[in-house]
């Protein structure tokens, strides 16, 4: 009898934690990451912030979890993807990453790697020496995460962008995404093939169980605006 039950499918889910110090635009990063996801990659997400008490230099991330099917993570303690744009924030966050997860290091910041299967891209210095403004260092770790995982579209990434910043910082933030995928993407082409084969490529959560993605969702966040302040 038990074996004549439908059996549940759970629809595959990854969760991103963007991690930095305040200053660093990881709310805006969180939040273009998430309506990339929603809006432009037809999926369900959920998202959260916390920042520390200092307006700049206190501790920041923006989590996004995104699935194909439904989504009620609203606290996860562990993370698929990790991004660093501080070495604090590698030394506080690493150990939230699973164990075969994706970590991707702002290598000019982040100098202490806890492990040799880590992406390194000197983020900041991209943003300084290619865009010449260091605000955008967020928006290239974007690219580095869409280039190196597939995790998003890079159209769905730049979508999110024409639709979310200033108009006047659209072309900026355009140029940052561009660097930072084909840095990630370089990077992961160039690993020797036994190494390649172990960083994840998450473009499987587009499709879901095997079906198209369905129209575009909405983007769901936590209690209270989603948005989590410690003050």
């Amino acid at each position: 009898m038990k074996d004549n039950l439908p059996q549940m499918q759970i629809a595959p889910k990854v969760a991103v934690r963007l991690s930095g110090t305040g200053g660093q635009g990881l709310l805006l990063a969180g939040r273009v990451l998430a309506e990339a996801a929603a809006i432009f990659d037809g999926l369900n997400v959920v998202q959260s912030n916390s920042y520390g008490p200092e307006a700049r230099g206190g501790a920041s991330r923006s989590e996004v979890v995104i699935s194909p099917g439904e989504v009620d993570d609203l606290r996860r303690r562990t993370f698929d993807v990790l991004v660093c744009l501080s070495q604090k924030a590698c030394d506080s966050y690493y150990s939230s990453l699973v164990p075969d997860g994706l970590l991707i290091l702002d290598s000019t910041n982040v100098t202490v790697v806890p492990t040799s299967r880590a992406i390194e891209v000197p983020m900041t210095r991209m943003a300084v020496e290619e865009c010449g403004n260091v605000m955008v260092t967020n928006m290239i770790s974007l690219g580095v995460l869409c280039g190196c995982s597939d995790l998003i579209t890079f159209e769905a990434l730049r979508a999110a962008i024409e639709s979310t910043v200033r108009s006047d910082l659209v072309s900026i933030n355009v140029k940052a995404i561009e660097l930072g995928f084909a840095a990630g993407r370089k990077i992961v082409e160039d690993l020797p093939e036994r190494i390649r084969s172990q960083v994840h490529n998450f473009g499987f959560i587009r499709v879901g169980n095997g079906q198209p993605s369905e129209a575009p969702k909405r983007v769901r966040k936590s209690a209270a605006d989603r948005e989590t302040a410690r003050v």
